[in-house]
């Protein structure tokens, strides 16, 4: 019997590194095909690649903290524990999903989470690490990424605000840095 390797083994292997809203992170696909700026309509109309793909791992110690991007990303679970998501959409309706390997019990291996829209997430079950990763067309650029505002989402989405503010929070120390801390 084998054993699991651990998440440490995983990021080594993998180079993942911290990301700021995805735990660690490789952008493992940048298309070298180009739109060029203005061939989308906006928001999307910054010059950008065609599509983009990277992998990421998350753990207790490094969620998916609370952002959005401009563009529509698949998720995809790759190995590990199952990843609890919440999702905070435009209009104001919320849901919740979980990715993994347990289709018979309602977990997805692939969800679509589309453009615009708020999410956070944090891995259940054992609690130890989730390897997926994400694909994206048009392809994402850093300015496409925003960091969510707790309160002014728990405003907009009082029904689910005790939810959000029970995923981790990132929070600056004084030197600038982020760190981690309940709602």
């Amino acid at each position: 019997m084998t054993s699991r390797p651990s998440a440490e083994d995983i990021r080594r292997r993998l180079q993942l590194e911290p990301n700021q809203t995805c735990g660690f992170v490789r952008v493992s696909y940048t298309s070298d095909l180009q739109l060029a700026a203005g061939a989308l309509a906006s928001p999307l109309g910054a010059h950008r690649p065609v599509g983009t793909g990277l992998l990421f791992m998350v753990t207790p110690a490094a969620p998916v903290r609370l952002h959005r991007i401009l563009n529509d990303q698949l998720y995809h679970y790759y190995r590990g524990d199952p990843l609890e998501l919440l999702l905070l959409h435009a209009d104001g309706s919320s849901e919740r999903a979980t990715m993994g390997p347990d289709l018979e019990h309602g977990q997805h291996v692939q969800l679509t989470i589309p453009g615009g829209t708020f999410h956070t997430a944090r891995v259940i079950g054992d609690r130890e690490w989730f390897l997926g990763g994400s694909t994206e067309w048009p392809g994402v650029i850093p300015s496409d990424v925003e960091l969510g505002d707790v309160d002014a989402l728990s405003a907009r989405h009082p029904d689910v605000a005790e939810d959000i503010r029970s995923f981790p929070l990132p929070v600056r120390t004084a030197g600038g840095h982020p760190r981690l801390r309940r709602g």
